[in-house]
């Protein structure tokens, strides 16, 4: 099952009633970048939209903008940039509140620590339900536990994107158990399928054969990828007319040239940088890789089984919970070279066989992974969490409506807030006319 219980929402085939009311929902994440936590969002918020919702989403890091920004505003929603100065920033949460109370906001979903921190006590001050979603398990983030688990006192649900996730969490104790709902990530399936004219396509623009053995992956270049992994692997396995295509950006990529080099593989190791035609690269592969440290659900396998391919991915987060091994690729152990070039030539010797494990895995992922069933999941918690926490204030002044007509008699510089009709889609710096606050509706 996609969506199971830990000590929450119970999946047996039955539904909450969706709410029948339109709703003022904002998605709080760290920045619009390329990301799978983002591109969650962008999917989400969009499939809110088209049911009638109003959404907004505020990214908050220190320099918070990205290509998601567009992709958002392109789906009718209505994008803000507030962020944080650096180090602890002190005003945030109440900048937060502030825009909250602002935009009438009728429900608070975060993404990810740094969300969490700042936006979860915000929309307690706002006195309406926040909904927090775990999408991985970063193991250089001690430091931050304490903050994690102060804010987590101001959810009234956390979601983690899969089992192995929120077992992770529970051990951690970072969450009430009663609070710990799964919901499984989920893609748009329309965007990923075999596609030969792509294939020729892509593959003729990056100079790769039409017969060429391709292995790929997608995804940030950064050390928690581990795609110095994937890059030693490749040197072992791939054939002299092979290739492996890293598709993605990042501050390894300098690192993982150099080791391409070094293993004599750099005619056969090629950087495709951050692209927005996934679906295209994807297609253009014969094989996906998967070398990370740490996942939750990555949306890159999900989106390589959807297209057909084959997978060998290293056995961490939920990545068993997706590929099953065997049947729709090979899980390997994380960190371990020998493994992982043996299954990639075992897959290269055997065309058949990938052939068959890729049919499985898009059935998998046709049947389990789409982005409106995660969706339908999430409007089902809010609508419990709606039921189970009725407006904590009624016919009074909110905390955050305060801090709305302070913060509005006091702009703050940084607060950056872009329109979503501009064309050119950068910030722009117009603040709401302050106004004494005032009871919000419930």
């Amino acid at each position: 099952m996609e969506t199971q219980a830990v000590c929450g929402i119970e999946d047996r085939g039955r539904k909450e009633s969706p709410p029948s009311r339109r709703l003022a929902i904002v998605h709080v994440v760290s920045s619009f970048q390329t990301g799978g936590a983002e591109q969650v969002v962008v999917d989400l918020a969009a499939s809110q939209r088209v049911a009638g919702h109003d959404v907004l989403a505020v990214a908050i890091a220190e320099d918070p903008d990205g290509p998601r920004a567009e992709q958002l505003r392109q789906r009718g929603v209505e994008v803000h940039l507030v962020p944080k100065c650096p180090g602890f920033d002190r005003t945030l949460t109440a900048r937060l509140a502030a825009l909250f109370a602002t935009k009438r906001v009728m429900l608070v979903h975060s993404h990810n620590h740094l969300a969490l921190i700042y936006a979860a006590p915000a929309g307690w001050l706002h006195r309406v339900p926040v909904i927090h979603t775990k999408h991985g398990v970063s193991q250089d983030m001690e430091g931050r536990r304490w903050l994690r688990s102060a804010a987590s006192a101001f959810v009234d649900a956390h979601v983690a994107v899969s089992q192995p996730t929120a077992a992770v969490v529970l051990g951690r104790r970072e969450v009430d158990p009663p609070k710990l709902h799964v919901v499984a990530n989920g893609i748009d399936l329309s965007r990923f399928a075999p596609d030969p004219a792509a294939r020729a396509r892509v593959r003729a623009e990056l100079a790769i054969p039409e017969d060429a053995w391709v292995v790929g992956s997608v995804g940030r270049l950064s050390p928690v990828k581990n795609h110095a992994l994937l890059v030693r692997a490749a040197a072992r396995s791939l054939p002299r007319s092979g290739r492996l295509l890293l598709v993605g950006d990042g501050p390894e990529r300098g690192r993982l040239a150099a080791l391409a080099a070094e293993l004599g593989a750099s005619d056969r190791v090629l950087f495709a940088g951050e692209r927005h035609d996934v679906p295209a690269l994807l297609a253009a592969l014969d094989v996906f890789a998967l070398p990370s440290l740490s996942e939750g659900l990555p949306l890159a396998l999900l989106e390589a089984m959807a297209t057909g391919l084959p997978a060998v991915a290293t056995d961490v987060g939920g990545v068993a919970t997706a590929l099953v091994d065997g049947q729709t690729g090979f899980l390997v152990p994380s960190g371990e070279v020998a493994p992982l070039a043996a299954r990639l030539s075992e897959l290269q010797a055997n065309p058949a066989l990938a052939a068959q494990m890729g049919r499985s895995g898009r059935m998998i992922a046709l049947r389990r992974y789409s982005a409106t069933r995660m969706a339908d999941r999430y409007m089902d918690l809010y609508a419990l969490l709606l039921m189970r926490h009725p407006p904590r204030v009624a016919a009074a002044v909110r905390p955050s409506a305060l801090l709305a007509w302070i913060w509005g008699a006091n702009r703050k510089p940084r607060e950056i807030t872009a329109a979503p009709d501009r064309d050119d889609g950068r910030p722009r710096g117009d603040q709401p006319s302050p106004r004494p606050p005032a009871a919000l509706p419930s």
